[in-house]
């Protein structure tokens, strides 16, 4: 059956082959005809061919073979250039250990640095991939680590070399071009730790010279000198200031020390941060040096005055300092504040405060033994009048004009009374050296201006013992114990209203000098002045409430009969009389003026009330004429005494008794 099928198949295929024939007879025809001319044809086109081959190859030859053949010479010489260039650069690099042994025997630290650096650039985009140099990045790396250790080891000992020489040496910084090389170096690694070593090195160095001082200073002393170089408080005030001044000269000049090589550091990270090419420091990282160095100076001051602080406060309270001696640590510390203030731009409290504490004390304690002083002046005056010491006047002058001076001025002669101004007060001696207590205080103030208003308070305080225990004694009567007087006259009375006078007169210009002093007004003068002005007058009511009780008594025993002058108006004359003795010398005329015309007033309403109870009239009958008498009597004594205006002690002046 396949035989059969395949049979079939070759039949229609032949079938299809004869047709197709059969259609394309005519074609085939021609190309039997044409087939020689075709061939000759194509034999021409080969030839044809042939040749334009070989003219190509010609020209390959000519043109493009040479051509090529020398743009690949260029390429060749130009890769063997680059070679010898990266063999060149290869010896260079295998140079930079010596090179970096040169450099940093001459202690150019930044140099060796930058080469390190300008090596391991060159080793990471010229000779990366190259076998015989795998090894040389990390012996860079650890070169420079090793140089950053040789940095800070070298600057550990340049730092000790600087701040342990002695300080009598030649001022400035020591090697400058060494440091400055250093600090190049160290910057140059961004390492600013270097400046916490030099910080932990300046605190050391006062450690050292503060401990030495001490053992100096102190070598006689046993068990004056404790563990970490404090003071012991048993050192005599001489000894103290005297350690005091000295430890701040040594840390004067060590701070000194500190601000020059401070000065070089910013200097080089100034010229490290500029806009060279050899600059390393970015803005960021100058703005953080500038800081640590700022820093730098305020601690290590702060540090210093701490340490002078811990000499000034464990001062023992019952060794007395004198007001020359706190005058002189004042000045010692002032000036050693001023100098770390201009070093650093900020003031530390730490010092002053240790010395507000030791000037207080001495305040404190000046005040109280003055007060004391004071007071047992006062318990022991008889309020009699006292002669002026030689020289109290011009101490008075000199506080009224505000050039006071320690010592008390020298003077030829005693005076009887003291002036101040237009005015004469006659003083008793307690008041009289009140005024000496009121120039110490003036003095002190201004030796001492930071502590100018407490010693201004502590004076007002002092004025106000005075007025206040003056009243006790003179108004309270406790002079009778005290200093044993018999009685508190009018003299006693006019002496202490006199003293308490002229405190008042004084007030002022105590006032302009502490405002001079302390630029302050004196707190609490206010009160006092106010209560001495109260007491004045008290005083005054006194000897008036005495004369009063004097007349009154006389007044009432006087009956106006013959004879006259009567024995009551004769007393009362001598009670005028006596009173003027009391007081002319003591009260200033206008006072005394004062004084008379309240008696005489009030004598006048006591005669009144008694001519009335007497139920005596002006009638011109006998007992008119008695009392006309006596009052006659009575103003012949007061004109006498001069004390009253002439209107006051006229005939008609006395009329309005009736």
């Amino acid at each position: 059956l396949l035989q059969e099928k395949l049979s079939h198949y070759l039949d229609l295929v032949e079938v299809q082959i004869a047709h197709q024939v059969s259609q394309k007879s005519s074609a085939f025809f021609h190309a039997m005809t044409s087939h020689d001319t075709i061939m000759e044809q194509m034999g021409g086109a080969c030839k044809d061919v042939k040749k334009l081959r070989g003219q190509v190859q010609n020209l390959d030859s000519m043109l493009s073979k040479e051509p090529l053949k020398l743009l690949g010479l260029v390429r060749s010489r130009g890769n063997q250039v680059n070679l010898l260039d990266k063999l060149r650069l290869m010896a260079t690099v295998l140079q930079t250990q010596p090179t970096l042994q040169l450099l940093l025997s001459s202690s150019d630290y930044v140099a060796a640095l930058e080469l390190i650096a300008s090596t391991q650039d060159v080793l990471a985009r010229e000779l990366a991939g190259v076998t015989s140099l795998r090894h040389l990045p990390s012996q860079l790396k650890e070169m420079s680590r090793l140089i950053d250790k040789m940095l800070n080891a070298e600057f550990e000992r340049y730092a000790a070399s600087d701040l342990h020489r002695p300080l009598d040496s030649a001022s400035g910084v020591v090697e400058p071009e060494r440091l400055i090389s250093l600090v190049a170096g160290l910057l140059r690694q961004k390492n600013l730790h270097f400046l916490e070593v030099y910080k932990n090195e300046a605190v050391t160095a006062a450690q050292a010279v503060l401990k030495q001082l001490v053992i100096e200073q102190m070598a006689e002393c046993e068990g004056c000198l404790t563990g970490p170089g404090d003071v012991n408080p048993s050192l005599d005030p001489s000894q103290w200031l005297r350690l005091i001044a000295l430890s701040t000269d040594a840390l004067s000049k060590l701070v000194q020390r500190v601000k020059d090589v401070n000065d070089i550091i910013r200097r080089t990270s100034d010229a490290s941060a500029g806009h060279d090419t050899e600059s390393f420091l970015t803005p960021e990282e100058h703005g953080r040096v500038e800081t640590k160095l700022k820093d730098l100076l305020t601690t290590v001051c702060d540090y210093y005055h701490d340490r002078l602080s811990k000499i000034v406060e464990p001062h023992s309270d019952k060794q007395i300092i004198s007001r020359n001696q706190i005058s002189e640590l004042s000045g010692i510390i002032d000036g050693f504040t001023e100098l770390c203030k201009a070093i650093c731009g900020r003031q530390s409290i730490t010092l002053k405060h240790a010395f507000n504490t030791q000037a207080n004390k001495y305040v404190q304690r000046f005040h109280t033994m003055r007060k004391s002083k004071l007071l047992f002046l006062l318990d022991a005056e008889r309020w009699r009048a006292a002669e002026v010491p030689p020289g109290f006047q011009t101490l008075v002058d000199q506080l009224v004009l505000g050039g006071l001076t320690d010592a008390i001025p020298s003077s030829p002669v005693t005076t009887i009374s003291l002036q101040v101004g237009p005015q004469q007060f006659v003083a008793v001696g307690a008041v009289i050296m009140l005024l000496r207590l009121i120039s110490e205080y003036c003095v002190c103030g201004g030796d001492l201006p930071l502590q100018g208003a407490a010693i201004g308070r502590n004076l007002a305080d002092l004025l106000k013992t005075f007025n206040s225990r003056t009243c006790q004694l003179v108004l309270g009567a406790n002079a009778l114990k005290t200093a044993g007087l018999k009685t508190i006259t009018s003299t006693n009375l006019a002496l202490a209203s006199r003293a308490l006078q002229l405190v008042l007169c004084l007030i002022p210009h105590i006032r302009s000098h502490f405002r001079r002093v302390a630029l302050d007004e004196v707190a609490g003068m206010d009160a006092v002045e106010k209560d001495i002005r109260h007491h004045v007058h008290d005083l005054e009511a006194k000897v008036l409430s005495i004369m009063d009780t004097l007349l009154s008594d006389q007044l009432g025993e006087w009956n106006a009969r013959p004879p006259v002058p009567s024995k009551p108006f004769r007393n009362i004359s001598r009670h005028l009389v006596k009173l003027h003795e009391a007081v002319s010398t003591v009260l200033p005329p206008e006072q005394i003026n004062d004084i008379y015309l309240i008696v005489h007033k009030n004598f006048k309403e006591r005669l009144r009330e008694q001519v009335s109870k007497m139920n005596i009239v002006n009638n011109g009958g006998p007992q008119h004429g008695v009392v006309t008498s006596e009052l006659t009597f009575y103003i012949e004594t007061m004109k006498t005494l001069k004390v009253l205006q002439e209107k006051d002690i006229t005939d008609k002046s006395m009329d309005d008794i009736w």
